[in-house]
C-alpha cells in the first residue's frame, strides 16, 4: 500500500464521510451557553414580530433550540379571547391578578424549559410595562440558580404616528384578540387598550440591567450586553424592521442543462427559458413594481410605480432570465423623512451567495449517471439530503452558512425584492421565512416557471404562486430529481404537501397569463 493510501486511524465524523458535521453549524456556542430575552414595549411597537424573528434566527442558522412565550397566549387560554379594554385598566386589582397569574404561567413554563440540557433560548413576550413587573420576573429567573442564563430585556419603542397606525391596522386584521370581530370595534378596542398601558408605562433604564432599545427601527442602545448569543442577537435586531414587506423568489427559466436533466453547471437558458424571462420582465413592471393607492379625493384606486429592487446569482442562467427586465429611473420618497429622489427601478445586483449549490465531481452530470459512477454517494446522499456534501462540492447545510447574509439583507430591505435564483438556494430562503425546519428544506417544492410571493409578518408569512408559464407549454422540462428513499421520503413528501400550492386556485390562465 502507497504512503500516501496508509491512514490506519481515520479521523471520522458522526454524520458521516463527505457530511456537514452539523455541531459546528451553530456557531461558537459552549455547551451551557443559554440566554432568556424579556420583550418590553407598549402595544403595536413590533415585540411580537421582533421576538418572532430572533427565534426563527437563532433555530434556523445557528441550530439553536429557541422558544416563545407569549403572555397573551397563556391569557387567552385561561381567561378567553373575548376581553375588553377594561381588562387591561392596571387600577383594578381584580383583572391585575389574572394577568399576573398568566405571566406567571409563561414564567413557570419558561423555567422549566430552561432547566433543559444543551444551549437553548426562551423569549418572554408581554408589554411588561412597569419596572415592578419586569424586577419580578427577574426575580422569579435569579431565583433558580440552576439556570445560570444570561438575561436580557429588549425593549421596542415607537413614537411615529402613522407607523403606530399602521401596526395597529395590522393587528386588527390578524390579532387572535380580534379574530372575527368588526374592524371599527376592533380599533376603538385597541386603541384604549393602548391607553390603558401608556398610563402606566415606564421606560427600560440601567435599573433593568442587560438590555437593548429599539427606537424607530433607527436607533438602538446596547447596554452591558456581551457574550456570543447576545451579540448575535444585537446585530440581527440591528437589521430588523417591522413595517410590512414584500419579495418574490423565482427560479431562472429553464436551461440547457434543465432540458438534459444534468445538474449544475453554468449554461444558457433554451427557447421556453426565454419565453419564461419575457413574461418575467412583465410580471416585474406590472406586480413588484407597482402598488395600488387610492385617491383621497376620489376613492378610486389605480396603480403606481414603487421603488423595487433585483438580485441574481452570478450564473448565466440567472442573469439570462433577468435580462428584459428594464431599468427605468422613477422619482421615489425616502421611508424615514419623506424627501424625493431618483431611483433605478431593478437595478440588477449580482450575488456569489445566491449561487446554485456546488455539486463537486458530480457537477454536469445527470442524477443517472451520478448512481452509475459514484453509487455509494449517490447512496448517502439518498439518506440524509441536508447534510449530504458532494465530494469536492457543498451540502444544503454549507449553502445555509453562505445565505444568512442573504436573510439579514432580506429583513433589512424595505423595498420589494425579486430574487432569481436557483432550487436549492429558494428552497432555503422558503424554508426559513414559512417556519419550516431545517430538515425539510431540501423537499420544498420550488417548480420552474413560477413566482413565489412571501409576505413575512408578526403572526407567520403569507404566499402567493404565480404560474407564468404551464409545465404543458413545455415538452420536456428535465426536472427528474430522484425520489428520495426511506426513511426521509415521507418526509419529502410532507414537505412538498406544505410548499407546493396543494389546494390552492389561481384566477388566471397560466397557458396566457394576463398582465399582473
Amino acid at each position: 500500500m502507497a504512503s500516501s493510501d496508509y491512514n490506519p486511524t481515520p479521523h471520522v465524523i458522526p454524520e458521516g464521510e463527505n457530511a456537514t458535521p452539523l455541531e459546528v453549524v451553530g456557531g461558537d456556542c459552549t455547551d451551557t451557553e443559554k440566554l432568556i430575552i424579556i420583550m418590553c414595549g407598549l402595544p403595536a411597537t413590533g415585540k411580537t414580530h421582533i421576538g418572532n424573528r430572533i427565534a426563527r434566527y437563532l433555530s434556523f442558522f445557528l441550530d439553536v433550540q429557541t422558544k416563545i412565550f407569549n403572555v397573551g397566549d397563556y391569557r387567552r387560554e385561561l381567561f378567553g379571547a373575548s376581553l375588553p379594554a377594561e381588562f387591561f385598566d392596571h387600577s383594578n386589582k381584580e383583572n391585575m391578578a389574572k394577568r399576573e397569574q398568566a405571566c406567571d404561567a409563561a414564567l413557570s413554563d419558561l423555567v422549566d424549559y430552561m432547566k433543559q440540557d444543551g444551549v437553548r433560548v426562551g423569549i418572554l413576550d408581554s408589554t411588561n410595562s412597569s419596572r415592578t413587573r419586569r424586577a419580578h420576573i427577574r426575580h422569579v429567573l435569579q431565583q433558580e440558580n440552576q439556570l445560570k442564563c444570561k438575561i436580557i430585556v429588549l425593549e421596542s419603542v415607537v413614537d411615529k404616528e402613522e407607523v403606530i397606525e399602521q401596526n395597529v391596522q395590522f393587528i386588527k386584521r390578524n390579532a387572535p384578540d380580534y379574530e372575527g370581530k368588526d374592524e371599527k370595534e376592533a380599533m376603538e378596542d385597541f386603541h384604549k387598550r393602548r391607553e390603558m398601558y401608556m398610563n402606566v408605562y415606564e421606560p427600560v433604564d440601567e435599573s433593568d440591567g442587560s438590555h437593548i432599545k429599539v427606537i424607530n427601527n433607527q436607533t438602538f442602545v446596547v447596554h452591558n450586553t456581551g457574550g456570543y448569543l447576545p451579540q448575535k442577537v444585537v446585530h440581527f435586531v440591528m437589521n430588523l424592521h417591522s413595517q410590512p414587506r414584500v419579495f418574490y423568489l423565482s427560479r431562472h427559466g429553464q436551461s440547457e442543462y434543465n432540458l438534459l436533466g444534468k445538474i449544475g453547471g453554468d449554461a444558457g437558458l433554451t427557447d421556453a427559458g426565454l419565453e419564461y424571462a419575457r413574461r418575467l420582465a412583465v410580471f416585474a413592471s406590472d406586480v413588484v413594481g407597482k402598488q395600488v393607492v387610492k385617491d383621497e379625493a376620489t376613492g378610486e384606486e389605480k396603480k403606481v410605480s414603487r421603488p423595487a429592487r433585483l438580485w441574481t446569482s452570478t450564473l448565466r442562467r440567472t442573469k439570462e432570465t433577468a435580462q428584459f427586465i428594464k431599468r427605468e429611473v422613477i422619482t421615489a420618497k425616502k421611508w424615514d423623512n419623506g424627501e424625493e429622489f431618483k431611483w433605478i427601478q431593478f437595478q440588477g445586483r449580482t450575488r456569489r451567495n445566491l449561487d446554485e449549490l456546488y455539486a463537486g465531481v458530480c457537477d454536469g452530470l445527470t442524477y443517472a449517471e451520478i448512481a452509475e459512477k459514484f453509487p455509494e454517494e449517490f447512496k448517502r446522499r439518498q439518506e440524509d439530503k441536508l447534510t449530504y456534501r458532494y465530494p469536492r462540492g457543498e451540502s444544503y447545510m454549507d449553502v445555509t452558512l453562505r445565505l444568512e447574509t442573504i436573510v439579514l439583507d432580506i429583513e433589512r430591505t424595505r423595498e420589494p425584492i425579486l430574487i432569481v435564483g436557483h432550487q436549492g438556494i429558494h428552497r432555503l430562503l422558503y424554508a426559513y421565512f414559512m417556519g419550516l425546519p431545517r430538515d425539510q428544506a431540501p423537499f420544498v417544492s420550488i417548480p420552474l416557471n413560477t413566482v413565489i410571493e412571501l409576505s413575512p409578518h408578526a403572526y407567520g408569512c403569507d404566499e402567493k404562486r404565480y404560474v407564468l408559464l404551464s409545465k404543458e407549454e413545455l415538452l420536456k422540462d428535465g426536472q427528474d430529481e430522484p425520489v428520495t428513499s426511506m426513511p426521509m421520503k415521507e418526509m419529502a413528501e410532507n414537505a412538498q404537501k406544505k410548499s407546493s400550492g396543494e389546494g390552492k386556485t389561481y384566477d388566471f390562465d397560466p397557458m396566457n397569463p394576463p398582465s399582473f
